[in-house]
Formats: structure tokens, C-alpha cells, sequence
């Protein structure tokens, strides 16, 4: 009989498994203490605490529990979802230590650099340490390919266990027969493409800080900038272009650039994913631009930004404010469908949307065909009937979050069309914003933003099966107190 919540063998293997997490969560972590050193800052010792602490419990976590190792899907769920909190947290206390600001404030920022959301709670991030801009930075990088994903391939022996990790994460697709080889391969395709794009903003004439930080940010698809005006303080056109690729390339499949030098280029051509990311850049492009009456790089800049989830802009909060409310829910469009699956990008993802839709052409079809049609298909692609139900389950409860969400942002802020705009960009991990997202914001919303920054990034299903599972537990667990106390009442 299967157990709907979790034993004390499960917390063992659950325990045994997160202390690997929490090794590689504190060996990332110490790495910024580079860029203290050669900058010569001396702040970021401090903050070597968080991660040593860290690293010294996940040993202990990983040695006490190692006999126990047989994961099961349920267990690698809750895995994911607490590793992305736990790195969230870590990262957090370093920022409260270094920079003396609340929990709730740092929390944010750190979630918010770890899914690539690109929020932030600072007005002026010019005025941080070198140290810290690379933190947030370096989070956005190892969390554009995953947090789980990273610390099973570099410390988790391959087998069974590897692929419920890598399942847990929201991901399926395999470009190799083993998941270890698969995550090698990804791997070293976003270190050339990250080496590609440094190299690239180097020779737009960027300094090397500036070109390590900023090719972090967007290959991941995070956003989030150095500068107080993001990618608009360069005031370059090639450095806008040379963004605009990287972006792209961050939410292609990682199954689609391993397969580009084998076609010549053709597998991404061929993507259905990316034909309709490019139809949907140029039709929005052509809208908005019609709308707005921008110039043709604003308007296409923040489009392929909305997309691809990335939320690195050229035009400041207040001013994406006051563009024309029709252009803005273009833009929302685009923040909910995403790029592709199987790359770093958040939002529903662009496969998802052409299932759904192909779903609504099967259920027509099926209404006047004489005969029923159990499967569809597009650009050599079959769509069967688990995956159009399973598409439009996942459209259907992502809405729910997001239209609920928004009802309580609207209740704080009292601006519909501007909470709603970044709502979408928070559970979407994008991380445009019409700038009322701050400092400034009450609590409440501030947990509630934290938490659909943590359900976007892993897909919301893995952390609804957590969160079920912990409140069974928790009944399970005072059921057992229950009859306990009754024992011992009886036996007196």
C-alpha cells in the first residue's frame, strides 16, 4: 500500500539527498569572495559563514543518512522544491549579514536572483559591493539551468536517483541515452554560449566586469542587472543586439542547440517552439510598435525580453508604466506563454500553448468529425490526448495563481493594469516591472511574490505535491501523538 505522506524512512533519504544540495549550495556560495579579494572590498568574509555552515551540514546530512539512497519520485519533489528555498536562504543571510537589511528584503533578492526572476528590492544597486552584484549574478546563472540540476551532476553518482533529481526539476527531455551525460552535455553547451557572450560584449567594448555579469544575467534568461538601468546604461545598439541573442539562445532548447552543428543549423529552424517565439516577436513587434509609435528597438527589445522570460530592459520602470495599456497586455501575452521547454526560461513554456491550442482544434474537430480523433499533429509533431490534458490542467492552475495573486497585489497597491503587468512577471519569472514592485511594498505581498517566484520556477505541480505531502504528514503525525497520549492515559 503506498503511503500518502512521508515516514521517517522517507525524511532519511529526503535528508540524505538535500545534504548534497546543501554541500554545493555553500561551494557556490564562496566563490564571490574572489571578486572581494581582487577588488580589494574586504566585506565579504562575513559571508563566507552562511555557506560554511551550509557545506558543514550537508556533510553531516550525507554521512549519517547514507544508507539510505533508495529515491523515490515523491521523495525527489520535495528534494527540488526545499533546495530552491534552502539556496534562497543561504543566499539571503549573506545579504542580511553584508548589507543590514531585513530578512523579508533579502529572501526576495536572493529567490529572485536563484529563478531567474531579475526583482529586486534595491533602488540603487550601483552603491553594493563588487562581491554582492556577482552573488546575485552567479545565482542567476546556476539557477537559469537549475539548482538541483547543477549539484546532481557534479556530486551525485549516476543512476535511477540522478533521473528522479533531474524529473523533480520540471524537466524530461534526454539529448543523451544517461541523465549524467545529458547534464554534462548541457552543461558545456551554456558554458560555450556563456564564454560565447562575454567574449561578444568584450568586444562591444564593455569592461570584463560588466561583460561576466551581464552574460550571467541573460544566457540564463535572469535579468537581473548590475546597474540601476539594466541594459539601457549602455545606451548601445550593439550591446542592446549582442542581449537580444543571448536571450534567444537562453530559451532555445538545450535539446535543439545539441543538435545544431549535426543539421547544420536546420534543428533550429525547424523547431516548432522557436518558429512560433519568432512569428510571435515579429507580429507583437509590428502591434506594438503600431501602438506605441516607439522606436523599433524599444519595442522590439522588451518583447524579446517578455518572451524569453528574461526582464532585462532599456527603459526604466516608469516608463514601461506609461506605455499604452493595449502594448502592455501584448506583453503579458508573451510573459505567460515563455520560450521553449527544455531550456532556462519560466512562464508556461511555448510548447505548452501550441498543445492547449491544438487541443481546442481536436476537441472541434471531434465535435462534427464522424469518426473520433484521439491524436493531432503539427510540424512532424503528434500531440496525444495526456498531453493536451496535461497542458491544459497546468494553463488552467497557473491562471488560478496568477488571477489570485493579483486580486490581493490590486488590494495593496490599488493599480489594476500595473499589478497585474508584474504579477505576470513574478510567477513568469521575467522580471519586467511597471516599478511597484519595491522596497516600499507591505509584507504580505512581498511572502506572496516570494512564493510564485518559487512555484513558476519549478512549475507549481512538484510544489503543490510538497505541500501535500507536508500537511499529511503533519496529520499523519498528530494522529500517532493522539494514540500515544490515549496509551498513556489508559495505562494510568
Amino acid at each position: 500500500m503506498r503511503k500518502n505522506y512521508l515516514s521517517k524512512q522517507d525524511i532519511r533519504i529526503i535528508l540524505h539527498f538535500l545534504g548534497y544540495i546543501m554541500v554545493g549550495t555553500g561551494i557556490i556560495l564562496m566563490l564571490p569572495i574572489f571578486i572581494d579579494l581582487y577588488y580589494l572590498e574586504d566585506s565579504y568574509l562575513i559571508g563566507l559563514i552562511p555557506p560554511a555552515l551550509s557545506i558543514g551540514l550537508g556533510l553531516l546530512l550525507v554521512e549519517k543518512f547514507k544508507e539510505h539512497d533508495k529515491l523515490k519520485f515523491k521523495h525527489g519533489m520535495f528534494i527540488s522544491s526545499v533546495a530552491w528555498l534552502w539556496a534562497g536562504f543561504v543566499g539571503a543571510i549573506i545579504m542580511m549579514l553584508m548589507l543590514d537589511i531585513s530578512f523579508i528584503d533579502a529572501f526576495f533578492e536572493s529567490v529572485s536572483a536563484w529563478t531567474g526572476s531579475g526583482l529586486t528590492m534595491f533602488n540603487d544597486v550601483e552603491i553594493l559591493p563588487r562581491s554582492i552584484l556577482f552573488l546575485r549574478s552567479l545565482e542567476q546563472w546556476i539557477g537559469g539551468l537549475g539548482v538541483v540540476i547543477i549539484f546532481i551532476s557534479l556530486l551525485i553518482k549516476p543512476g535511477t536517483s540522478a533521473f528522479k533529481l533531474y524529473k523533480s526539476e520540471a524537466r524530461e527531455e534526454k539529448i543523451k541515452p544517461t541523465i549524467k551525460n545529458t547534464l554534462k552535455k548541457t552543461i558545456e553547451i551554456y558554458l560555450i554560449y556563456t564564454i560565447f557572450g562575454i567574449v561578444l560584449y568584450l568586444l562591444a567594448g564593455l569592461p570584463l566586469f560588466d561583460s561576466v555579469n551581464l552574460t550571467f544575467t541573460t544566457i540564463s534568461t535572469g535579468g537581473m542587472s548590475i546597474k540601476n538601468a539594466n541594459v539601457g546604461f549602455y545606451n548601445n545598439n550593439i550591446v542592446y543586439l549582442i542581449t537580444m541573442i543571448l536571450m534567444l539562445l537562453g530559451a532555445t532548447s538545450f535539446a535543439v542547440h545539441y543538435n545544431l552543428v549535426k543539421t547544420k543549423g536546420k534543428s533550429i529552424l525547424e523547431d516548432i517552439q522557436f518558429q512560433v517565439i519568432i512569428l510571435s516577436i515579429m507580429i507583437s513587434g509590428i502591434l506594438v510598435a503600431a501602438i506605441t509609435h516607439m522606436a523599433p528597438m524599444n519595442v522590439i527589445f522588451h518583447i524579446v525580453s517578455a518572451v524569453t522570460t528574461t526582464g532585462a530592459n532599456i527603459a526604466s520602470p516608469s516608463e514601461l508604466a506609461s506605455w499604452a495599456p493595449a502594448s502592455l497586455i501584448i506583453i503579458m501575452l508573451l510573459m505567460i506563454m515563455g520560450g521553449s521547454s527544455g531550456s532556462t526560461v519560466g512562464a508556461v513554456k511555448t510548447i505548452r500553448v501550441i498543445t492547449f491550442l491544438r487541443g481546442i482544434n481536436l476537441t472541434v474537430t471531434n465535435m462534427i468529425a464522424p469518426k473520433r480523433v484521439v491524436n493531432t499533429k503539427i510540424a512532424n509533431r503528434t500531440f496525444n490526448e495526456r498531453e493536451i490534458k496535461e497542458a491544459s490542467s497546468y494553463i488552467t492552475v497557473y491562471l488560478m495563481f496568477l488571477i489570485v495573486s493579483w486580486i490581493i497585489m490590486t488590494f495593496y497597491t490599488n493599480d489594476p493594469i500595473n499589478s497585474l503587468f508584474d504579477v505576470t512577471s513574478t510567477i513568469g519569472n521575467v522580471g519586467l516591472s511597471t516599478g511597484i514592485i519595491n522596497g516600499s511594498l507591505a509584507t504580505f505581498p512581498k511572502i506572496m511574490l516570494i512564493f510564485l517566484m518559487w512555484i513558476g520556477r519549478l512549475e507549481i505541480i512538484p510544489i503543490l505535491l510538497t505541500i501535500q505531502l507536508g500537511f499529511r504528514t503533519f496529520d499523519q503525525s498528530l494522529k500517532l501523538a493522539k494514540r500515544k497520549f490515549r496509551r498513556i492515559i489508559n495505562l494510568r
